[in-house]
């Protein structure tokens, strides 16, 4: 009888949620002082686990114990001295990982490309594959706008002969020609369905591919969800890519992205460098839905934020500001000054062949139209607020103006084929500026240099910094003594980061007892814990990807540039238990699209036939015994209930259910902490 989850979530699940919503730390604004002592060696290898990772696998705790725990840090500090060979060949069929923003929205064209290659502004692709992507969206708009003027035609048609007498009107409602179209489409697309399905996976494409153009958007268009993703199943990468770029190309980009991120938390030997990946990235936050990004995403998050998450804060600055995810997203690109050529329409004044050479790589000046004819302070204030300073860091309105105008001219070109970061004089602001007190002189783009140094050495950018790590890291409200010791090694190594994090892991306050297992994860972090965990084999992580989203952290999913919360509040109710509880036991149930588990090996070679000794030892394997009273005796008297268990009524010697526990137990109060 195979494992379902709905025979018990009325039981089960809610009593396990009521015990989390107990158990969990309290998120009050009292600031947590460091005890005297601190955890035994056992629990000190566990909590760096934890919290330096996105979960221990089975099998971590006694390698990490075994090469001893300062040399595993110093490696997870050193990411380069680390073999990620195997991460990078599950990484491999996602090809759009290894391409630049230009790459990406060539091969995989947006609307607005689509619309300028019909319009003849861009040229058709030569390569046959990349070709029938072009030629199939064509002729999905084109569809689309003859679908449209028809709607136009009709309605105008309607109103012309809308004084007629009703009398003369067919007393039978006409057949409608669309649905019957709609449905001469459907029965089309499940015939052609079901011949691919007997196609070995890598025919499959070939057979698209000599359909007429007409037939494989039918087909594409009307093939959804499960038989969908049957069709796809085994098919080459490469061919994969393209059957799904026929149907809708910035999809193939946004799901590799997603994919490759929840990837690299599971599977990367580089913990640390994920984690504080993903720390920066939030930090440093750029949303996915606002246009152009959607290209950006993969060169910001691979070029930007992962080389520089352990490096020096000052170099992450200068790459985030010269982004062009970042210039998009708070259209600093769009950023005239007052006083600039652009916005007063003229050439300007100066060395004539340098004008000429300029207007020769720019173009000719011209007057700024419609949104980019005005200074943008968006970036200016986001930078101070959010990226350095924070929100009490000393600044003032007059400040982010200044700030503003001393980044004008940090622009990109054309947004919809993938950007660049330039500087264009012409739209800078001329003439002095005067930041925190300190005048920058007319230098053009060095200004923005020059301000991004003044930002990156300021003491409150230590303590913002330091607080939001120690926040990661140790306590929702950190101890002020430890963010001081931080900001001070902040300041001293001029903003280093790795120097940063070993001064808070050789503090009294990170290995705390109270620390341990004292922080609530965020979404992601319980998602790619109980994969690590679990030691399941990920195929395909859009399921998970999805389950992310239904629990309020979709990836590169927030708007704002605030980011993701990081502190327990955001995150614990009821329904969100709950949603991590069905996630916890599909995944252990096999009822994860995309994921195998093999629950049996978590009980290593001889596997106890009794419920109570399998219910101990997935204790240890998934949470090295840290399981209150109630949590285990809460599953321990689901076991004795032969219809939740599924043991036989006449065969008590039948094996437990291992999967059903491994799922609780992931579920429970004690693993959503770390």
């Amino acid at each position: 009888m195979p494992f379902k989850p709905a025979h018990f979530t009325s039981t089960v699940v809610l009593s396990v949620t009521a015990l989390a919503l107990f158990n969990l730390p309290a998120t009050g604004k009292k600031k947590q002082e460091a005890p005297a002592n601190e955890m035994d060696p056992q629990k000190r290898v566990v909590h760096a686990l934890n919290r330096l990772t996105f979960g221990p696998r089975p099998g971590d705790i006694e390698q990490v114990s075994k090469l001893g725990l300062d040399q595993w840090i110093d490696l997870q500090l050193h990411p380069d001295k680390i073999d990620d060979s195997a991460l990078n060949a599950r990484l491999a069929p996602l090809r759009t990982l290894q391409m630049n923003s230009q790459e990406l929205a060539y091969k995989f064209p947006s609307g607005q490309v689509i619309r300028a290659v019909m319009d003849g502004k861009i040229s058709m692709p030569g390569d046959p594959v990349e070709k029938a992507i072009y030629q199939h969206q064509i002729a999905k708009l084109a569809d689309k706008q003859e679908k449209k003027q028809a709607a136009t035609l009709q309605t105008a048609n309607v109103k012309d002969s809308s004084d007629e007498d009703a009398s003369a009107k067919s007393a039978i409602a006409p057949m409608n020609p669309e649905e019957e179209a709609k449905r001469g489409d459907a029965m089309f697309a499940d015939a052609e369905a079901q011949q691919l399905l007997a196609l070995p996976p890598e025919q499959r494409l070939g057979t698209i591919l000599k359909l007429s153009t007409a037939d494989q958007q039918t087909l594409i268009s009307n093939v959804k969800g499960d038989k969908r993703e049957k069709i796809l199943d085994g098919v080459p990468p490469e061919q994969r890519e393209l059957m799904m770029a026929l149907n809708n190309p910035q999809q193939v980009v946004n799901e590799e992205l997603l994919q490759g991120k929840l990837l690299r938390a599971i599977y990367s030997e580089r913990q640390l460098q994920e984690v504080m990946t993903d720390f920066w990235f939030n930090h440093f936050n750029v949303f996915i839905g606002k246009g152009a990004d959607r290209y950006m995403l993969t060169d910001y998050e691979r070029d930007v934020i992962r080389p520089h998450a352990l490096g020096k804060f000052e170099d992450l600055l200068v790459a985030t500001a010269q982004s062009p995810a970042m210039l998009f997203y708070l259209d600093n690109w769009l950023s005239v000054g007052p006083n600039s050529d652009v916005a007063n329409g003229i050439r300007g004044h100066g060395d004539k062949k340098e004008l000429k050479k300029r207007e020769k790589q720019n173009g000719p000046v011209k007057q700024a139209k419609g949104k980019r004819n005005g200074l943008n302070e968006n970036y200016g204030r986001e930078l101070m607020e959010l990226h350095t300073l924070g929100v009490n860091g000393g600044y003032t309105q007059k400040d982010v103006t200044e700030v503003a105008k001393v980044l004008t001219g940090w622009t990109l070109k054309e947004p919809r084929q993938g950007g660049g970061f330039q500087f264009d004089e012409r739209m800078h602001e001329p003439g002095d500026k005067v930041v925190l007190g300190h005048r920058i002189k007319p230098n053009g783009e060095k200004e923005g240099y020059e301000v991004l140094h003044i930002l990156a050495h300021n003491p409150s950018t230590a303590k913002f910094v330091c607080t939001k790590l120690a926040m990661r890291f140790v306590a929702d409200d950190p101890p002020p003594a430890l963010v001081q010791s931080m900001a001070q090694t902040f300041l001293k190594k001029d903003g280093d980061i790795r120097e940063v994090l070993k001064t808070m892991l050789k503090s009294p306050e990170f290995w705390a007892p109270d620390a341990y297992r004292a922080k609530v994860k965020t979404p992601l972090e319980f998602v790619a814990s109980a994969v690590r965990a679990s030691g399941a084999d990920v195929s395909n992580a859009m399921a998970m990807v999805r389950q992310l989203q239904n629990m309020g952290m979709p990836l590169y999913g927030m708007q704002p540039p605030t980011g993701y919360s990081m502190k327990a509040e955001t995150w614990v109710s009821s329904a969100a238990l709950l949603g991590r509880m069905n996630f916890a036991l599909s995944l252990t149930g096999g009822k994860m699209r995309g994921a195998k588990v093999d629950a049996q090996s978590l009980l290593g070679t001889n596997p106890p036939t009794d419920g109570g000794q399998a219910l101990a030892d997935l204790e240890s394997t998934l949470l090295a015994g840290d399981v209150s009273k109630q949590t285990h005796d809460t599953i321990a008297a689901q076991l004795e209930d032969p219809t939740i268990a599924q043991r036989k009524l006449d065969d008590p010697r039948h094996p437990p259910n291992v999967g059903m526990i491994a799922g609780l137990l992931l579920g429970s109060p004690e693993f959503q902490r770390r």
